[in-house]
């Protein structure tokens, strides 16, 4: 969730003016909002999401003490592999989040049978790391979905035409699915080299090698 401060400041000579504040996030509006109320000249301090709903500063603290005990600032690596001799497919998500104060991820893979061609493999790979979010019970969030297919960040992002019908179904899909869950995404198109760890994945579901695993990579780190 964004949030825009809007505030009415006062001079010591009693002269007022309103501001707006560009989006952020919530901890960044409460830091700059606390910090405006101490200097005793900013008044009537609301914060508007971007759902136009209107918070005060004591149900925004609450919101994100809550908001820790959830999954947060999540980013959601995507891939397909798909072999054409026998349509297979393999389908691979990562998926990096912060919850209680620790850095997590997930990981997940699937084979299937039933796909015909690469782009539509991309596309469910996607849908598969979405369904996964919907397991963490992630609602009404901003999430990065970052894949190396052209085809499906560019007619997500709506930069391209989804012409083919099997794909539009799938896009219809996804954004249902999205809205459903209250999700903002932001589709995020990377190379290769930067979405390694969801091809290792599919390339993995392809080979039979099921995996499903959620760390806490700070622990990791410290083995």
């Amino acid at each position: 969730m964004k949030i825009t401060i809007e505030l009415t400041y006062k001079t010591p000579k009693k002269t007022e003016a309103f501001f707006k504040s560009e989006e952020m996030s919530v901890g960044e509006a409460l830091l700059i909002a606390e910090d405006l109320e101490r200097s005793g000249r900013a008044h009537r301090i609301t914060f508007v999401d971007n759902y136009d709903t209107t918070w005060k500063m004591k149900d925004l603290r609450k919101y994100l003490a809550g908001l820790e005990k959830e999954p947060h600032h999540l980013t959601v690596y995507f891939d397909g592999g798909f072999e054409i001799d026998n349509r297979k497919s393999g389908l691979g998500c990562a998926i990096y989040y912060e919850q209680n104060g620790k850095s997590m991820r997930l990981r997940k893979n699937a084979k299937v049978e039933e796909l015909a061609t690469n782009n539509e493999v991309e596309y469910a790979a996607l849908y598969l790391a979405i369904q996964e979010l919907e397991m963490l019970n992630v609602k009404n969030l901003p999430v990065t979905f970052s894949g190396d297919s052209q085809v499906v960040i560019k007619q997500l992002n709506e930069e391209w035409p989804t012409m083919d019908d099997v794909l539009l179904n799938w896009a219809e899909r996804i954004d249902e699915k999205l809205e459903q869950m209250g999700i903002t995404p932001s589709f995020e198109l990377i190379t290769r080299k930067d979405n390694r760890e969801a091809d290792r994945l599919a390339t993995q579901a392809l080979n039979g090698v099921e995996v499903t695993s959620t760390i806490d990579r700070d622990e990791k780190r410290g083995q």
